[in-house]
């Protein structure tokens, strides 16, 4: 793609990260045209049941712009409806939606393109009277974490590194203090932000002990397989649930189980991104005991909150990604399976593996570092963290 792109041929209007957030949250029809190259497009981009998305290179438009044929390359582009234009940084898809404004076309541009839709961080408070708790969702990614507040005081939990201030500023405006910062294991998809809370902000940063166990470098709290933190009035009670790594666990909150990347709403967890292939068997016969043992110490009711969702995952009535655990039991197929069935579908169909995950583990553990900038560039892209549907 071109380092400067031209200037766009004609003013448009642009379409904010958030807008469009609130269109795919409503349901509405999406037409987007992404010029960024193919192999950037494969890897990451903008999805939805509702979203129609064409990818065509930006070079493409530039050559069309010389041969006067815009038009035909209109007849490449699916769906129906104005088209917003998408690129990495909104400035090549601003030349575009310009371009195509200026031959007729209802077009507009995704202002700072996919960085933009990197930053847009959103939060819905979860149905709990044990404490306040906000999920936030970066919708980029499918990240979830969360923030448990009470009686002024404040927890986060898988905090992300990029929005570190905003934990504290949300704790704040809900006159709390935010006390800890938890991590649910070694995160292989984002960076986690403990170390940034703990330094900046004077939380405590806290991992589970077999977390620790991979080799932390820095210092933390090690919480116990049994271990609580008091959080206000609330309780904030550790769950072994291994499988996605040996130092996965889960936060018990009231009824609302904070499971990490243990179960999710249409998936479980992968196996593979602490001891590679060889070890995936493994640790698949380790999220077989957590999903079928560990997990059946819950009662169905318990209101589970994952780490993560898919860009197919749909939304409860109340805007978060949650669902009762008797519901999760029923809708899993993988749950139906005999344990060595379980492991032959889980690591017979493993998906491609997060973007730069060896170096993210790398950084969280301590053991590398890299400036915002950096960090902020290594975890972009699809989180990964989820099995193929079984």
């Amino acid at each position: 793609m071109a380092e400067n792109p031209p200037d766009p041929p004609a003013e448009h209007p642009s379409l904010s990260a958030a807008t469009l957030k609130e269109r795919l949250d409503a349901g509405d029809s999406v037409r987007l045209l992404d010029v960024r190259d193919r192999d950037e497009f494969e890897s990451w981009h903008i999805d939805g049941p509702t979203v129609t998305a064409t990818q065509l290179p930006f070079a493409k438009f530039l050559q069309a712009k010389v041969t006067g044929d815009v038009d035909g390359l209109l007849d490449d582009v699916a769906g129906e409806g104005p088209i917003t234009a998408v690129c990495a940084r909104g400035e090549a898809s601003a030349f575009v939606a310009g371009l195509l404004v200026d031959h007729g076309v209802d077009a507009r541009n995704l202002a700072d393109g996919m960085e933009g839709w990197a930053r847009l961080y959103d939060a819905h408070e979860l149905p709990t009277d044990a404490a306040t708790v906000l999920q936030y969702e970066r919708p980029a990614s499918g990240c979830l974490s969360y923030l448990v507040v009470s009686d002024g005081e404040a927890a986060v939990v898988d905090p992300l590194r990029a929005f570190s201030d905003r934990y504290v500023a949300d704790a704040a405006a809900r006159d709390a203090t935010l006390r800890y910062a938890v991590d649910t294991h070694v995160h292989a998809d984002h960076l986690s932000g403990i170390r940034q809370l703990a330094s900046g902000h004077g939380a405590e940063p806290v991992v589970p002990a077999p977390a620790v166990d991979r080799g932390i470098t820095f210092d933390v709290t090690v919480l116990p397989g049994d271990g609580s933190l008091a959080v206000g009035s609330a309780t904030l009670e550790a769950i072994p649930l291994p499988g996605h790594t040996t130092g996965m666990t889960g936060f018990r909150v009231g009824d609302t189980l904070l499971s990490g990347d243990s179960i999710f709403l249409e998936s479980v967890a992968r196996p593979d991104l602490e001891a590679g292939d060889d070890g995936a068997p493994d640790l698949a016969r380790t999220l077989y005991e957590t999903l079928t043992e560990r997990l059946a110490k819950l009662p169905d009711e318990t209101v589970v909150a994952p780490g993560h969702r898919s860009e197919t995952t749909d939304p409860a009535e109340d805007d978060t990604y949650t669902a009762r655990l008797g519901e999760l039991r029923d809708r899993l197929p993988a749950l139906a399976l005999d344990r060595e069935s379980f492991v032959e579908r889980l690591c017979g169909d493993i998906p491609p593996r997060p973007a730069n995950f060896e170096r993210i583990v790398a950084i969280n553990l301590g053991t590398d570092a890299a400036d915002d900038d950096t960090a902020f560039e290594l975890e972009l892209g699809p989180n990964n963290c989820a099995a193929a549907p079984l």
